[in-house]
């Protein structure tokens, strides 16, 4: 299966973006494609305030399954969040239960004006009734595949797709 281009996604994700995005608008990613989508939004949109970075490994809800990620870090929100308009970036948005863990993770910060989600790719598959508000791109993809996002050292991004006997959550 040919994947779009992620540098591609992303540039038309900033594109919608850039008119509704306020000086009052905080920027949260999820590690780690997230985050990197994040910064890149910040630095397009040359926005002031820091962006946030949560590690949502603590508020997934298979966490007694599968035990701690090996590369945990730690959560960054050198703002309040406490009446903010937050935009909420991850990578792939999937079953939805990452981006249900991020927003538990959120309110443990206080309690925001909004959330609003932004991802590079919607895969469908929804387990969760969580929809994003910006898109880079909608792709139907087999329930036994991993669509990953790649960063190379030149921070240039990438998507890779892996197929696999299990159901991976993202």
């Amino acid at each position: 299966m040919l994947l779009p281009d992620a540098e591609q996604l992303l540039a038309g994700l900033i594109e919608r973006l850039r008119p509704v995005i306020t000086t009052d608008t905080v920027i949260v990613g999820i590690h780690t494609g997230g985050v990197w989508l994040a910064r890149r939004i910040h630095d397009a949109l040359h926005l002031s305030m820091p962006i946030g970075m949560l590690d949502i490994s603590f508020y997934r809800d298979d966490y007694s399954k599968i035990g701690l990620h090996p590369q945990v870090r730690p959560s960054e929100l050198p703002f309040s969040i406490e009446d903010r308009k937050i935009l909420l970036v991850d990578d792939v948005l999937f079953t939805g239960r990452t981006v249900r863990a991020a927003v538990n993770e959120l309110f443990d910060y206080g309690r925001p004006a909004c959330i609003h989600l932004a991802v590079l790719v919607d895969r469908g598959g929804r387990e969760l009734p969580i929809s994003p508000q910006y898109t880079g791109a909608e792709l139907s993809l087999p329930g036994n595949s991993m669509l990953e996002l790649k960063q190379n050292e030149n921070d240039r991004l990438s998507l890779e797709l892996h197929l696999s006997n299990i159901k991976n959550d993202a």
